[in-house]
């Protein structure tokens, strides 16, 4: 019985799947689990009948409205097959499109009322025309593509029927499932028949192209070159199918990121000049590196992205005084960027310059800066730095040209408001290869870098908004202009005090927690630490500090590996048990006042020391021995002291004739290092004096200050380091220039306590204090 004739059921059981468009006569396979075998189970009730129906939609039955397609396909199951546990293969073969009049979803197997689709087609000169133009371009599509079973092509030839005709051949052409079902529900063998003749034209037309490609590709290349006719095979594949390759791909998604990076506007041309130049320039060459790397840079820089500034003072102080101790004047320095940061939006960046001695904590402090406001930390260390070009990047001409350390670091941490520190900015160097410290300038500058060019960019990018901190062991070293772009704050050190703080509240408990030592916690008293500093450590900062713990915390997890009892407290005794004997001895306490050696203060770039100048006299020629390493500088204020005393001898008490046949003999001890400096002046006439007058000079007096010709005392540079080292030697009177007086309120209340300060206008006055 025809099928079209054939009486269905009132009730179909339905399969709704994704998977597959049957067309009638068609004999396929299904692969189910064991849920969907339920409808093929209620088939086998109904002559084995299934309504076969492209689904839309995910949903499935329970009362749920299914989105699926009203016109599908009668199948009958012709075998089932077990292939698993769970898995089941069904062979189908399909009868007749059917239209889904009623879809009932409330049992456990969907059901539908449905009824056949009835075709007709009137022979005519139209249809007897498409069928011979259809069978004649399959044959030519054969003929350039896979064929066909023998069976199969002369059963085509037989095929007469438009509807017949249309649904065999739509199993040959490559269409999506959409196109299939749309062929599936034209219900017009005609109107069928033409569409399936297009599809098969524009089949024939690829075909063609791809036997062209084929033919070309085999012209151009050699027979050995497979994998080039394989690329270039998948090459003008995916051009006629409009598919992208890696290249067009990678293209693509560079464009879009240069859309998204919020360039201004004349970069952005830029950029898009140079993509299209990119476009064109073929990937071996070493061109295309660079201009991709060149656009990588433009695409990632963070033109517009910026992270949002904490602007809690409360809090931000909260970070700065967990992270570090005293520093008053810097933290408050933080504390007013907030503050006019949080008035105004577009505050420029600050140029902070931390001078200090090595171990004061100058590098930590960044990176508590950049916590509390919450931005990205930057750090570059500019010591040993001599090629301009690591500033500002190398010009694309040169192979393996690459953008400057500050672009490279912006680039690289995403956001154009960080906090950026330049370490050791007074170690840059200068060669042939151009002078870094010039190139800073335009870097350092508020009122320039919002402009600032790199070579390699070839763009301005702004560098406003970008926090800038430099550190230094000295100042001098700095060039004027550069130094004159910062603003200095300087760390002088820590006294004993200070550093026991420092030690008990951050360095014992993270060297504890570096060793090992966590669940013993041994306890580390304060004289003990105060033995640490004052005899094993004597420095400016807490550098040498932290190792000298970090040894003795060692030094214990190597006793309680050899079985020994855990050493707690750490006591005084134990200190010099375990490190030794002392490495520094009180200098001034050890001695007594002798005549001609007076205790001066200097300055170093490790921070503040104390010095001895020593006078002897010897009969023979009147000259001036100057020894000890000393400088030019320090050579002349020797000059000048010994002919401010000679000028005054009578107001000291000096015979004319003590200068007479006898020579004088300056000396400055520790004579392998270098010293220099105008503050030694007022030392040196102390102990001129002291010697030409027989006077002893008291060695728990420590002088500094500048003399003139007539006497006048100059002010100096570097008092509280001076005084924080003389107070660590055992010094118990301080003179310096008046001049100097204001300084005494960077100096910390306890060490200023335990000092007497005398500050002088002439030279005589500290006479009288050490004499």
């Amino acid at each position: 019985m025809p099928y079209t004739d054939m009486e269905l059921p009132e009730k179909l059981p339905v399969f709704l799947q994704k998977e597959i468009v049957p067309f009638p006569y068609m004999i396929f396979p299904l692969f189910v689990d064991e849920r969907d075998m339920l409808t093929f189970s209620m088939a086998s009730t109904q002559e084995n009948l299934v309504a076969v129906v492209l689904r839309n939609g995910d949903a499935t039955g329970n009362g749920q409205t299914l989105d699926y397609r009203s016109i599908g396909t009668l199948c009958r199951i012709t075998k089932i097959t077990k292939i698993g546990d769970t898995k089941f293969k069904v062979t189908m073969e399909g009868l007749n499109r059917l239209r889904i009049l009623e879809l009932d979803t409330s049992g456990t197997v969907p059901q539908a009322h449905c009824e056949l689709v009835r075709e007709f087609v009137e022979k005519g000169m139209v249809s007897d025309a498409l069928v011979q133009s259809l069978n004649a371009l399959l044959k030519i599509s054969l003929s350039h593509g896979k064929p066909l079973p023998d069976d199969v092509m002369k059963m085509i030839d037989y095929i007469d029927n438009p509807a017949r005709l249309s649904d065999l051949v739509a199993l040959y052409v490559n269409l999506p499932l959409e196109g299939l079902q749309e062929l599936l529900e034209t219900t017009d063998p005609l109107e069928r028949l033409k569409k399936v003749y297009v599809y098969l034209t524009n089949e024939v037309q690829r075909l063609q192209v791809k036997s062209e490609i084929n033919t070309e590709v085999n012209r151009k290349v050699g027979k050995n070159q497979k994998e080039y006719i394989l690329r270039e095979q998948m090459k003008h594949i995916q051009d006629e199918l409009g598919e992208e390759d890696a290249r067009t791909a990678d293209m693509n998604d560079l464009r879009k990121r240069i859309e998204e990076a919020g360039l201004p506007e004349d970069v952005h041309k830029i950029a898009v000049k140079e993509l299209k130049r990119l476009e064109r320039i073929n990937q071996a060459s070493p061109e295309y590196t660079v201009s991709r790397t060149y656009l990588d840079y433009l695409a990632g820089m963070p033109w517009n992205s910026s992270t949002i500034d904490s602007l809690d003072i409360i809090r931000a102080e909260e970070i700065l005084n967990e992270d570090h101790y005293d520093l008053k004047k810097i933290k408050e320095r933080i504390l007013e960027f907030l503050a006019v940061r949080s008035l105004k939006d577009d505050m420029k960046g600050p140029v902070l310059c931390f001078v200090g001695p090595p171990g004061v904590g100058k590098t930590s402090l960044g990176k508590s800066i950049a916590r509390s406001l919450g931005r990205k930390f930057v750090r570059i260390s500019l010591g040993g730095m001599r090629d301009e070009a690591e500033i500002r990047g190398h010009r694309r001409t040169y192979i393996g040209a690459l953008p400057g350390r500050i672009i490279k670091e912006i680039f690289r941490c995403g956001s154009n408001n960080p906090v950026f520190m330049l370490d050791e900015i007074d170690k840059l160097g200068q060669d042939f290869r151009g002078d870094p410290a010039s190139a800073l300038l335009e870097v350092l500058d508020p009122e320039q870098n919002f402009s600032f060019q790199d070579h390699y960019l070839d763009v301005p990018f702004d560098l406003s908004k970008v926090m800038f901190i430099t550190t230094a062991n000295q100042l001098d070293p700095i060039p004027g202009p550069l130094k004159d772009r910062m603003e200095v704050i300087r760390l002088a050190g820590y006294s004993t005090e200070e550093k026991l703080h420092i030690a008990r509240n951050f360095i014992v408990r993270r060297e504890i927690e570096e060793n090992g030592l966590k669940e013993m916690q041994p306890e580390f008293l304060d004289n003990a630490i105060v033995k640490i500093v004052s005899d094993y450590t004597r420095e400016a900062g807490v550098r040498n500090m932290q190792r000298t713990i970090a040894t003795i915390c060692r030094k214990v997890a190597k006793e309680i590996t050899q079985k020994k009892p855990l050493r707690t407290p750490i006591t005084p005794e134990v200190v010099a048990e375990l490190l030794g004997p002392r490495k520094f001895h009180n200098e001034v306490a050890a001695e007594n006042d002798r005549i001609g050696v007076v205790t001066g203060m200097a300055w170093t770039e490790s921070g503040g020391d104390i010095l001895f100048v020593e006078v002897t006299s010897m009969p023979g020629k009147a000259e001036l021995i100057l020894t000890g390493s000393l400088g030019d500088v320090m050579k002349e204020s020797a000059r000048a002291a010994l002919s401010y005393i000679e000028a005054h001898a009578v107001d000291f008490g000096i015979e004319p004739s003590a200068f007479e046949n006898r020579g004088i003999h300056v000396h400055v001890p520790s004579g392998a290092i270098p010293k220099d400096g105008p503050s030694a002046g007022v030392t040196i006439v102390t102990a001129l004096v002291s010697l030409l007058t027989g006077k002893p000079a008291r060695r728990d007096v420590a002088m500094t200050g500048e003399i003139t010709l007539t006497g006048r005392v100059l002010a100096i540079g570097g008092l509280k380091e001076k005084v924080l080292a003389a107070h660590r030697a055992g010094v118990r009177k301080i003179v310096a220039p008046e001049r100097n007086r204001d300084d005494l309120e960077d100096i910390p209340d306890n060490v200023r306590n335990d000092l007497e300060f005398i500050f002088i206008n002439e030279a005589r006055e500290a006479l009288e204090a050490a004499l």
